[in-house]
């Protein structure tokens, strides 16, 4: 099957909804397991890693949740394919430079997802749209103990369950949320927020993970430690955390707006300006001024303006999708042409941002 007539479209996938969904964009919980008698996949020869995925990938096909489901060998998806994966957040930038002897599985509704011989032989994660760490928790424990049936997991009564890297150690989980921060941004109190969650051993990362830039004032914050805690006591001192999060978020828009609220006009106007008339323009530029209108939006500044639609554009301009839409292989500088006229044609029918009258202004937590 062909990933891109497996795919939810772009339009649909941004138009999910999900609780305090104007700050996080997303919850996801991950599992690190690995099956005994097996050589974990760094160690192993491309042969051993073969016979692995042979073994992991029917079992994880067979799970009631993957009815459906689109199933492949990284080897036989191309470099494009991956990087749509890696875009959408469906698989990590590791898994997609993985070849021979890795795989994935993904459901219908892009919820759950597989991969098989990443750093673990099994990383499983469960998606939801806005802030549902415990409902997300609940689906991937689900996917987990029914594997553990057909999988025998490498598994220490010491250590708890055995992963590649030490610090997935013990339970193997990862839990996260992609949060959308551009008050804190723009009042320059997002270095000491993360300070602050660095130093309750949370970890904040940027738009891609590991090793990234918060592009588009996204930031990902998900625990570092896995060992020493249960899996329900990291899922409910995350969701805190994050809950402290939304609440800072929220009361530093309505702080710029009530004292520096020309400011943050004169930054959204300028990005509104920028992305519906450039020419050119780069990837991370865009996500940053995307950014700036989703924030506008957010305050009722573009009251003709669909969220949805936002939350789109910054799927569909991004690299790979932007090649995908073109026949011919595309160079940066020309991807940059072609994203600017998407971008001109989606903002034709926008007007112009206004200040919204006071008390128009959204009151924080809604939506």
């Amino acid at each position: 099957m062909n990933i891109y007539d497996f795919l939810i479209p772009p339009a649909e996938t941004a138009r999910r909804e999900g609780p305090n969904q104007r700050i996080v964009m997303s919850s996801r919980v991950r599992l690190a397991r690995n099956v005994k008698s097996l050589a974990f996949p760094g160690w192993a020869k491309k042969p051993e890693r073969i016979r692995s995925l042979d073994l992991i990938r029917p079992a994880v096909e067979s799970l009631p949740e993957m009815v459906a489901c689109f199933t492949e060998a990284m080897d036989n998806l191309s470099s494009l394919d991956k990087q749509i994966l890696v875009e959408r957040h469906l698989v990590s930038r590791e898994h997609a430079a993985k070849g021979a002897g890795s795989g994935m599985v993904l459901n219908k509704d892009e919820s759950l997802c597989v991969m098989i011989n990443e750093e673990d032989h099994l990383r499983m994660q469960a998606l939801r749209p806005g802030l549902q760490i415990r409902e997300a928790w609940t689906a991937i424990d689900e996917v987990d103990t029914k594997l553990e049936k057909k999988l025998d997991y490498a598994f220490s009564p010491r250590l708890g369950y055995l992963t590649a890297c030490p610090t997935n150690l013990g339970t193997g989980i990862r839990v996260s949320a992609m949060l959308h921060l551009p008050g804190l941004v723009l009042a320059e109190q997002i270095n000491p927020i993360i300070q602050a969650v660095n130093k309750l051993g949370l970890a904040v990362r940027g738009l891609y993970g590991e090793g990234t830039e918060a592009l588009g004032n996204v930031f990902q914050v998900s625990n570092q430690m896995t060992l020493g805690e249960s899996e329900p006591e990291i899922v409910e001192r995350l969701s805190k955390v994050v809950a402290q999060l939304i609440e800072h978020e929220e009361n530093s828009r309505a702080t710029l707006l009530e004292k520096k609220a020309k400011v943050v006009f004169n930054h959204i106007g300028r990005a509104y300006g920028i992305l519906a008339n450039a020419h050119s323009i780069s990837s991370k530029e865009c996500l940053n001024l995307l950014s700036l209108i989703k924030l506008g939006s957010d305050l009722g500044m573009f009251p003709d303006l669909e969220r949805g639609m936002v939350d789109e554009m910054f799927i569909v301009t991004q690299p790979a999708h932007i090649q995908k839409d073109i026949a011919e292989k595309l160079d940066a500088d020309q991807r940059d042409i072609v994203r600017a006229d998407l971008l001109r044609d989606r903002l034709r029918s926008t007007k112009r941002p206004t200040m919204p009258p006071r008390d128009r202004t959204p009151e924080p937590g809604k939506g």
